[in-house]
């Protein structure tokens, strides 16, 4: 049976959907296996939540059509005007295939779920490395988390600034955070939980000093592996149980000097 929103329980250790640590304001709307927290005055995702189970994912052809969300006025979602003649893609927060297991028709009707507007962010449209990287990350850490049944419950959301530049009514972000979660034994071989802390870094890719979007031509996207800790500073969410759980070992460098630049999978800190 499908769950009609993120499972707190579904890797066997509690872990909470984060929240904004400020108590703002957001519409919480739950879909097939996932959920998408809504900050209504910047019309995006401040959180998303979705569980994903490798071991019964489906691979079916693309199907769905974006659309606006009718439980939350046209107002606060970034709609298709926010994409319509320019670079910026709708980028998929909560990836298609994520939460795309089980049944063949579980599985279809939990991927249509996210073409939402909810679930998008303005993404630049040029694509690298970097950036394909970025969208397989999920993939990389289920491989490493094939002997713990191959589960995974994954945030994802723009990194919300109050000077990102504005851009038809919306302020575009220029960066974008996820933190992969999963269940692997200590040293007793009791279940503890193992966690992942991403950013991708669009800046060098935004360009709306003059009131048009602009993709400069030597711009790239930069995907970093970051301290969870330092994510949960940079957006304001608590990621509670996410932080003592990162795996990447923790340094005398503070700050961005502490991200470790991502090129490659096996640049990857996963145990």
């Amino acid at each position: 049976m499908t769950s009609d929103a993120y499972d707190d329980g579904f890797l066997g250790i509690p872990l909470p959907l984060p929240r904004p640590v400020d108590g703002r304001e957001v519409r919480e709307l739950t879909y097939p296996r996932f959920t998408v927290l809504l900050d209504p005055q910047r019309r995006l995702a401040v959180v998303t939540g979705v569980n994903i189970d490798g071991a019964t994912l489906q691979d079916l052809p693309r199907t769905g059509e974006w659309e606006l969300d009718p439980r939350v006025p046209v107002a606060e979602q970034a709609g298709p005007a926010v994409y319509a003649s320019n670079d910026l893609d709708r980028g998929h927060l909560v990836r298609r295939r994520d939460p795309g297991w089980g049944s063949a028709a579980e599985a279809r009707r939990a991927t249509e779920a996210t073409f939402t507007y909810p679930n998008a962010a303005p993404q630049a449209s040029g694509f690298n490395q970097s950036k394909e990287l970025w969208l397989g990350l999920e993939d990389h850490v289920l491989t490493f988390a094939q002997a713990t049944d191959e589960r995974l419950s994954v945030f994802t959301a723009p990194v919300l600034q109050a000077d990102d530049p504005a851009y038809r009514g919306i302020r575009v972000p220029r960066r974008f955070f996820k933190v992969a979660a999963w269940v692997t034994p200590d040293d007793d071989g009791m279940p503890r939980l193992a966690a992942a802390g991403f950013v991708l870094d669009q800046s060098e890719l935004i360009d709306l000093s003059r009131g048009v979007l602009a993709v400069p031509v030597l711009g790239a996207f930069r995907t970093f592996q970051v301290p969870i800790a330092d994510i949960e500073e940079l957006t304001g969410v608590d990621l509670g149980p996410l932080v003592a759980a990162d795996v990447l070992p923790r340094t005398t460098v503070r700050g961005e000097d502490a991200w470790r630049p991502l090129r490659e999978p096996e640049d990857l800190v996963l145990g």
